[in-house]
């Protein structure tokens, strides 16, 4: 969790070159991305181009966070974290600062992307989330810091991924990094055990955050606020069901919960009434476009009825006349 509150350990100026010991690459910063209790991210640049850098003086905090990205890198077709492309020392002043280069991802974060985008969009990315994040628990971590900051939406074709890895956690051990919000422990609602539980009421709350855009503090009790809260937003009716389930904790596996998501946006009392929205706008958009007569298919009209009625006219005067001329014969 990066917090721009801490005082920052690293403050090199653009254009410092790095250089690994081991590796002998070669980086050369443009700017800070951030910074938090667990390191610096820099943007950086090589010959392969541009790259996101991390650099920390605890190097077992940046041994944890290589782990979790080799972790992603082992699951085939997940994309959730950025790529590992090299991990070294970097040499200053006698002393050894351990960093790590990653993918730079770039798009905005989940939360100005549904911004931008609408509330359409909460579904689809929360089911592209549960099912990397089921990958991830396959490999025995937990996200931990789960939140739209930590979220970027990349593409078109969209895509969500994460930007940082510091608050993985082993499952069994307690969570090393968390937002209040996002928090189980925070609203009463369990511990900080990490597990994938832990996840998923964070996804929820996610969701939360997605509805109203914004987030907001707990009062009293933690659990009926958060039904409440989701009970005001027609965005999440749908998913509420699946929704408090995960903020209870009755959901054993992203894929468990991923499965019921796709089933409640799927459900065929959705699909009738889509169905029947669709049917009663074509039927609208036909009463709409039926066309009025111009000026000139009323002039016409008015000429075709002159016409008969002339006709008509002629027809019986000529009929009246032969009536004349038969009594004139007789």
């Amino acid at each position: 969790m990066m917090m721009n509150s801490l005082k920052n350990p690293f403050n090199f100026p653009k254009g410092t070159v790095i250089k690994g010991k081991w590796n002998q690459k070669m980086y050369v910063l443009l700017k800070e991305l951030g910074y938090g209790a667990n390191g610096t991210v820099y943007l950086v640049q090589n010959e392969n181009g541009y790259a996101a850098l991390k650099m920390s003086k605890n190097s077992m905090s940046i041994t944890s966070e290589v782990n979790v990205l080799k972790a992603f890198r082992r699951v085939q077709g997940s994309s959730l974290g950025p790529s590992l492309l090299d991990v070294d020392d970097w040499i200053i002043k006698g002393s050894a600062i351990p960093f790590y280069v990653m993918e730079y991802i770039q798009g905005p974060n989940l939360l100005d992307f549904i911004k931008q985008k609408g509330h359409s969009w909460i579904g689809v990315l929360l089911s592209q989330l549960l099912r990397d994040l089921e990958s991830l628990h396959e490999q025995g971590w937990v996200f931990g810091d789960l939140k739209p900051e930590n979220l970027i939406v990349a593409g078109p074709p969209y895509r969500i991924r994460c930007i940082d890895v510091g608050g993985a956690t082993i499952q069994g051990r307690a969570i090393k990094e968390f937002t209040e919000f996002f928090d189980r422990g925070y609203w009463g609602m369990g511990n900080r055990r990490a597990e994938p539980s832990y996840d998923l009421f964070s996804v929820a709350m996610i969701a939360l955050n997605l509805a109203y855009l914004k987030k907001f503090e707990k009062r009293v009790n933690g659990q009926a606020e958060i039904v409440q809260m989701m009970t005001k937003r027609p965005e999440l009716q749908l998913m509420k069901p699946v929704l408090l389930k995960a903020v209870n904790g009755h959901y054993s596996s992203a894929k468990e919960m991923r499965k019921e998501l796709l089933l409640a946006l799927s459900s065929p009392a959705n699909q009738k009434k889509s169905e029947k929205n669709e049917h009663l706008a074509n039927s609208a958009a036909k009463a709409a476009v039926k066309p009025l007569p111009s000026r000139k298919a009323i002039h016409k009209k008015k000429k075709n009825r002159k016409l008969l009625e002339t006709f008509l006219i002629i027809v019986s005067l000529s009929f009246l006349y032969l009536v004349y001329l038969f009594f004139q014969l007789i």
